[in-house]
């Protein structure tokens, strides 16, 4: 089946500029950062911003790429889409549903951390209970309207901004002693064992770490279907969003670990609070927790609303129940949310019964699925490149290609090959490559039952 690329009528154009470029700068800014980070200055020193910067720029270049080809030829399905023109159905098939994996998994995950958060401010009400308070509310919002997700996106992901340029600036004068008091040193930088006190071999031991938590801006890429003017809505969001990401992850770690010498972050505590529990900010703890909040509450948000559209793309492909395609008035592809939010709602109770075991396997399982559909997107790029120079439709184009995009893809299989020899890693990417297998299986499944005789495709209608 041909991939459509022209704008589907049934999708409303509601989502503004405003929207893109907050969607995907929001996307990669959340606990990942604020506690997550811990966990990297921990094991690599205070050089954690090195690794920051690399994981950055790769995140970055595969941005690059994916914008060269959504502002070429934009599609509802994005890198779905460029996969299956690249490589042929499955690869569309097989990118889709393990994307669509990965985020209704997220979802569930960050229903369940919303829950744990809140229950720590009114310890009478479950988590099972809060959590699924807030699928429900996340669920309303987007049934609404498009609009009315790319708003709270937007605002959502505006309190995290502002938190974090308010860090930077609190920070920032701490470490150049421009605050009252200030005891930062540049000589923590070296002091405490040294600048890699784990070996230069741990900064890119750290981008293993680090890659997880900047999942979330190609987000931006789908959302742009949505908007008034797709391919200039990517371009400005990759733009913008390319360098922030680095400012924000690389100065950020950089004025934590001059402020206080490393040894004195914890793993698992913010980095953020200890930082500014020590500058003597009142209440630091309390004012991190909840802007952790609202990150979980964005990440819910676009989970929802990216789950739902890779429905939408893969049933109008016919490679998902045709049923599911179907939109409201308002063009919300209503079938697709509540699919997706129903299995957010099943991970909430698995949660709750079985958090060791089946819990924990679903969260190792998704894991790793990115880093594949970013490997996908190197390829696909790697492959379409020659076609949108023959069409002359390359508006947007990677720089340097080919060696850039081949150094990107080198990389990213140089972290996955890292996370096999990696006992910490070893059984998530086991797990992921479990779920990769299930969903090829269900591929041959599909094309079993589309080759049937029965097997008509009828259009879908409105809902």
């Amino acid at each position: 089946m041909p991939v459509q690329t022209e704008h589907d009528p049934r999708l409303k154009r509601a989502l503004k500029t405003r929207h893109i470029s907050m969607l995907a700068l929001g996307g990669v800014i959340g606990a990942g950062l604020f506690v997550g980070s811990s966990a990297v200055i921990a094991s690599t020193g205070p050089g954690a911003f090195i690794t920051y910067a690399i994981t950055g720029l790769i995140v970055a270049l595969v941005m690059r790429m994916l914008g060269e080809m959504a502002a070429a030829h934009p599609t509802r399905g994005s890198f779905v889409d460029y996969a299956r023109m690249a490589f042929g159905r499955p690869a569309g098939y097989m990118t889709g549903w393990l994307y669509w994996y990965f985020w209704v998994i997220v979802v569930g995950f960050e229903a369940v951390v919303g829950g744990q958060i809140i229950n720590g401010w009114f310890p009478d009400l479950p988590v099972w209970a809060i959590a699924l308070g807030l699928m429900v509310g996340m669920t309303l919002l987007n049934l609404m309207s498009v609009h009315s997700f790319g708003e709270a996106e937007y605002w959502f992901a505006g309190i995290k901004v502002v938190a974090i340029v308010v860090f930077l600036a609190v920070a920032g004068a701490w470490a150049f002693k421009l605050w009252p008091g200030s005891t930062a040193s540049f000589a923590n930088l070296t002091d405490h064992g040294g600048f890699l006190p784990h070996d230069i071999g741990s900064l890119f031991t750290g981008v293993v770490v680090v890659i997880f938590s900047m999942t979330g801006v190609e987000v931006a890429t789908l959302a742009a279907a949505e908007s008034e003017d797709p391919s200039r809505n990517i371009r400005k969001a990759v733009n913008t969003v390319m360098m922030r990401i680095l400012v924000f992850f690389v100065l950020a770690t950089f004025f934590i670990v001059v402020a206080q010498p490393w040894t004195d972050i914890v793993p698992g505590k913010s980095p953020f609070v200890t930082t500014l529990e020590r500058i003597g900010i009142p209440g630091a703890g309390d004012m991190l927790t909840l802007v952790i909040l609202v990150a979980v509450l964005s990440v819910l948000n676009a989970g929802l609303y990216t789950s739902s559209r890779l429905l939408y793309v893969l049933a109008s492909n016919g490679e998902a129940p045709r049923w599911i395609a179907a939109t409201s008035r308002k063009g919300v592809p209503v079938r697709g949310v509540i699919a997706s939010t129903l299995v957010g709602y099943g991970c909430v109770v698995i949660a709750a019964v079985w958090p060791d075991t089946v819990f924990q396997f679903l969260i190792n399982s998704s894991g790793t699925v990115f880093l594949f559909v970013y490997l996908v997107i190197c390829l696909s790029q790697l492959k379409l490149r020659r076609r949108w120079v023959a069409e002359g439709s390359l508006k947007f184009a990677m720089w340097a290609h080919p060696v850039l995009p081949l150094l990107v893809t080198g990389s990213i299989i140089a972290v996955l090959v890292s996370m096999a020899f990696d006992p910490s890693t070893q059984i998530s990417l086991l797990q992921c490559v479990i779920a990769i297998i299930a969903i090829a299986a269900s591929y041959l499944v599909f094309r079993v039952s589309a080759s049937s005789p029965a097997a008509t495709v009828q259009p879908a209608k409105n809902a």
